[in-house]
């Protein structure tokens, strides 16, 4: 990937993270690296294409970061404490929520092909966790938590930010870690 397709898809997902989706312009993102905006459409055609392309290299370092983090993982907690680092250090870094996660509270005015890539996001995040919790449990009951698991973490990281405190989503991922068994 060149440079400029790197600084692009990190300003793009800076500004979907902070912003939303439809308040990052081809315009503010050639402005903001110093280049002309006809050299963003070459780079990505339509928007949508940017965005498609913001997510899956954000759902690539998400999971890369998940299989290095719960490389040791034996149990299923010791699996979602793995997922809840993941997404401690993604709030970490960027004092903003889940980039999937903004993009999904817009979903309904997304693109299709960029509502479904975030879906599909959400989707593989509920796969991992229903296959990291105790298989004693029912098919439906694992996905079934694993979709809370997943709401609540995502909930957690737009509260934690919202009032400006990782201590929020600290004591929610503590509390879930508490109603799952080994």
């Amino acid at each position: 990937m060149s440079d400029t397709i790197d600084r692009l898809l990190d300003a793009a997902e800076a500004g979907i993270r902070l912003r939303g989706y439809h308040a990052v312009s081809f315009r503010e993102l050639a402005d903001e690296l110093g280049i002309k905006s006809s050299s963003v459409h070459y780079y990505f055609r339509q928007k949508e294409d940017l965005g498609l392309a913001v997510v899956e290299r954000y759902a690539a370092r998400v999971f890369t970061a998940l299989t290095a983090e719960a490389s040791n993982a034996e149990t299923p907690v010791d699996h979602l404490a793995a997922l809840c680092a993941v997404y401690r250090q993604a709030l970490k870094g960027s004092d903003s929520i889940c980039l999937c996660g903004m993009l999904g509270a817009e979903s309904a005015g997304l693109p299709d092909r960029l509502a479904a890539a975030v879906a599909a996001f959400f989707q593989a995040n509920i796969d991992w966790i229903a296959a990291a919790l105790p298989q004693t449990m029912p098919a439906k009951a694992r996905r079934a938590k694993a979709t809370h698991v997943l709401a609540t973490l995502q909930g957690a990281m737009t509260v934690a930010g919202s009032l400006k405190s990782h201590k929020v989503f600290d004591d929610a991922v503590r509390d879930l870690l508490t109603t799952v068994q080994d």
